[in-house]
């Protein structure tokens, strides 16, 4: 064992589909891809590649923390009372524990994630 994991940006494995939750969603038909690469042993830290095609709805931290790079796409997050900011690939950012807001996939976006539960 290494302790080191490849995020590979373009995974050959099949992903896991989904679609937002009917009351995590706000507009659109974004449809949702997953390629977990990584969770440790006690499923508090989860890491691997995320895609969804355009549309809007709702973000909701919770107790965790998501760490995420863009590596494709244009998404706009929206922080409840808050003004919205415009994430384009290449960029990162982190959503606290907490966090409420709306996400706006604008152009399809393909990120890296680490989430800290």
């Amino acid at each position: 064992m290494t302790g080191i994991v490849k995020i590979d940006h373009n995974p050959s494995f099949a992903p896991k589909e989904s679609v937002p939750a009917p009351d995590r969603l706000i507009s659109g038909d974004p449809q949702l891809k997953s390629w977990p690469m990584d969770e440790s042993k006690d499923g508090t830290v989860r890491t691997g590649v995320w895609e969804s095609t355009p549309g809007v709805s709702h973000s909701i931290k919770g107790e965790t923390y998501e760490f995420c790079h863009l590596l494709q796409g244009v998404i706009e997050l929206t922080p409840e009372g808050g003004e919205p900011v415009v994430y384009r690939a290449g960029e990162s950012f982190v959503m606290k524990p907490g966090f409420v807001g709306v996400w706006k996939t604008i152009e399809t976006v393909r990120k890296i994630y680490v989430i800290v539960s």
